[in-house]
């Protein structure tokens, strides 16, 4: 296994890679300048594209058991840019605090589990020995995107390859007030849904002569909004169904439309899945459609089912190493939106593990360089005492 030719410099690394304005689906250069710090460890890296998207796979080791990271070098949009303080892709560093889009979620967090590799590689140096088993890296940049052809194809080719991951940390930022307060051990699915309602166009003094979709469209949101979902599920808050958007497009106030929209989402805990909830709205819209006599389609994506990762060796791993470092036991939690997690699930238990995420995909997205190298002693922990647990 190849020794480390220096240590990594978490804040350096972090600037390098803001620096690379990587705005989904750009990449502008944040994979080569990943691939190139982790070559120098000594990892394999795998270029694995699908359809434009960059992906990387890199792995150090050919033995089990393997700890892998996961996360995404794609940012959200600056917004506008004149409404920052510092230029979003400088990465400049103002009296302790490093600001740039990207720093928190989660160039941040990549930066320091590779810092933290070189460092837990530098200490078995010393040892005299070796990592006991494998590190590896699971890097998409299509998280902020569609998320189509990012971690989600990476898994399945994987899965096809035979890849053994054993556990794996996402370095999306999870805490929420201070550092390691937060671990997230699950996500609530989420499911989009889009409706249409199909009417005949007319003019508004002669009702009889069309048949007005908007209506119909208000009865069935009526009807899903007053449904209740579920009183909650243990470790999850109850289901909640939102109505996000209503487009009829008419510009004429005597006309009766064609036909109305509405979108919406549910975000969902096991007490569902993606396939039961769209028959659900399926069957409801059903009902609606025999009551009025209009068409109604629905169309459904589901970007991933609810999970939870049991307690076990990743788990105590993560909250041992939190408490040795910031001296809190962080809480365990469900919370929040989705994350490439849904994806990596299907290998091997996961969960997220990272920075303050209060300025996220915000202006003046910013982090303490102070929280960076706190980071990495936590991950440095975290990669030695999961060895410890599980050879």
């Amino acid at each position: 296994m190849t020794r480390p030719a220096h240590l990594i410099d978490p804040v350096a690394l972090t600037r390098d890679l803001i620096r690379s304005p990587s705005v989904t689906p750009v990449d502008a250069g944040a994979m080569a300048t990943l691939k190139g710090a982790l070559e120098e460890l000594g990892f394999t890296c795998r270029d694995l594209p699908f359809e434009g998207t960059p992906n990387l796979y890199a792995r150090l080791g050919s033995e089990g058991p393997n700890l892998c990271f996961a996360g995404h070098t794609d940012v959200v949009p600056t917004g506008t840019v004149a409404a920052w303080s510092h230029d979003p892709f400088a990465a400049e560093v103002r009296d302790g605090v490093l600001f740039g889009r990207g720093a928190v979620d989660m160039k941040g967090g990549i930066a320091c589990w590779v810092a933290a590799v070189s460092r837990v590689l530098a200490d078995y140096q010393k040892e005299g020995g070796g990592v006991p088993g494998s590190l590896s890296f699971l890097i998409t940049g299509d998280e902020e995107g569609p998320a189509l052809h990012g971690t989600k194809r990476v898994v399945e080719q994987l899965r096809t390859e035979g890849e053994r991951i054993d556990a794996c940390v996402v370095g999306e930022p999870s805490s929420s007030q201070r550092l390691g307060d937060m671990i997230k051990v699950g996500r609530r699915g989420s499911l989009n849904s889009w409706i249409t309602v199909k009417g005949r166009q007319g003019h508004v003094a002669y009702p009889d002569r069309a048949a007005n979709p908007v209506p119909v469209l208000v009865r069935l949101l009526n009807r899903l909004a007053e449904a209740h979902l579920d009183d909650g599920y243990p470790e999850f808050p109850p289901s909640n169904l939102e109505i996000t958007t209503v487009d009829v497009g008419n510009p004429a106030s005597n006309v009766i439309p064609a036909e109305a929209m509405a979108r919406l989402n549910i975000r969902f805990n096991p007490t569902h899945t993606g396939d039961a909830l769209s028959k659900w709205l399926d069957d409801q819209a059903a009902e609606v459609a025999t009551e009025t006599g209009l068409a109604i389609t629905l169309e459904h994506l589901c970007s991933g089912d609810a999970f939870l990762t049991d307690r076990g060796p990743l788990v105590e791993a993560v909250e041992a190493a939190v408490e040795g470092v910031e001296g809190i036991r962080p809480e365990s939690s469900t919370t929040g939106g989705t994350s490439d997690a849904r994806f990596i699930r299907a290998l091997c238990p996961v969960l997220e593990l990272g920075l303050v995420g209060q300025t996220m995909h915000q202006i003046d997205e910013q982090v303490p360089v102070s929280q960076l190298e706190s980071l990495t002693d936590i991950y440095a922990a975290v990669i030695r005492t999961w060895f410890a647990r599980t050879t």
